[in-house]
């Protein structure tokens, strides 16, 4: 296990790769992309927003969040575009979510909220969290696969997400230099495979299934997907700041559990639960991803880096276990016996019952 000489990015991250003086992708990303001419991209813009078919020149998939706002916030206000905003309602909502989400709709955009069936959200969610260690698994196969069912219904042609996690962070690198990608990249990269049979598997009707199941390919053939941070320079604390100013973003009062931040990923409690499984499995949790924004973006150190993740990495979300066992159904001695499932043996040793690492971050 080796970290990122620039930012704290691990060798056991996924997909993410480094070059002969151990600078990993994302940092490498974060110099190269400062050299594009952003201005040459955006002109692809003007030419598929002229295959608009609907009232709508697009879907921005949002949660009242600062990324999803600030991507609609620019299409519209800057670009003209006339975006619908679209929210898969997730597992575990917290208030602050639902008054951000509320406060960004408030702001002036049409809004489709979808809350897909519960029975198959849990259920997929629950196989999700004991057999690929994705606690939310069903919402994040809805926030995809609900948003193209909605495209298709209105006939809206294109999507534009936020960020390409994979470029922006340490990754694959085979969307960097291309605008659109397909359904196929979704399932194997975003839903890590396996999807079709986990949605097979799952023993419900195809009506609780709709909102999982993605659209037939013949209707998919005019949808492009794409992702706001091909067009510009990616910057989640810029995103933060037009939220914050124009949509009425709320942040917590304190600092988020796990972190040192308090703006980001606020709208459900089971994110808590999959930035720990992150940490179990791969050795970087919620700090590490946190510290290496701001570290690219010039705002951090890395030894300032270290201490805070040292700090709050590794915290085991003893707050949160009841919500969790309700909602799965399940025992605390269950739930921990999935954890025991997905820990690292490699990186991790249980202590007094809960999971201590053998490594130290440097």
């Amino acid at each position: 296990m080796h970290w990122c000489k620039n930012c704290l990015n691990t060798s056991t991250r996924p997909r993410v790769t480094f070059d002969s003086k151990g600078i990993c992708n994302a940092c490498q990303w974060s110099k190269e992309k400062k050299k594009i001419n952003w201005l040459k991209r955006q002109k692809i813009l003007k030419k598929i927003f002229k295959e608009k078919n609907s009232s709508y020149d697009c879907i921005v998939p949002v949660s009242g969040g600062k990324d999803g706002s600030y991507v609609a916030y620019t299409l519209k206000n800057k670009f003209k575009i006339n975006p619908l905003c679209v929210t898969v309602r997730p597992p575990l909502e917290t208030s602050l979510g639902q008054q951000n989400l509320k406060s960004f709709i408030n702001s002036g955009f049409d809004h489709i909220h979808v809350t897909p069936n519960h029975r198959a959200m849990k259920e997929l969610d629950k196989y999700g969290f004991k057999y690929k260690g994705i606690p939310y698994y069903g919402w994040l196969i809805a926030v995809h696969v609900a948003v193209l069912n909605v495209a298709v219904s209105l006939g809206i042609n294109l999507i534009f997400y936020a960020e390409d996690g994979e470029v922006e962070y340490g990754g694959s690198d085979a969307t960097k230099n291309k605008p659109f990608y397909d359904t196929k990249y979704q399932k194997n990269i975003y839903l890590e495979g396996g999807y079709e049979n986990i949605i097979k598997k799952i023993k419900l009707s195809n009506s609780e299934k709709f909102f999982f199941t993605f659209p037939k390919d013949d209707k998919l053939k005019k949808i492009k997907l794409t992702h706001w941070s091909y067009f510009e320079n990616w910057d989640p604390y810029r995103n933060y700041l037009y939220a914050k100013k124009y949509c009425g973003l709320k942040e917590q009062e304190e600092t988020n559990f796990s972190t040192f931040t308090n703006f980001a990923q606020n709208d459900q409690i089971l994110y808590t639960l999959h930035t720990y499984l992150m940490y179990l499995k791969f050795g970087f949790g919620r700090a590490t991803q946190d510290a290496g924004i701001e570290i690219r973006r010039g705002a951090m150190t890395r030894s300032q880096a270290i201490n805070l993740v040292k700090l709050y990495d590794n915290n085991y979300p003893k707050d949160f276990i009841p919500f969790y066992l309700k909602y799965y159904q399940i025992s605390e001695r269950e739930f921990n016996k999935i954890l025991d499932k997905w820990a690292n043996k490699k990186l991790f040793k249980k202590i007094d019952g809960v999971w201590q690492p053998k490594f130290l971050v440097k």
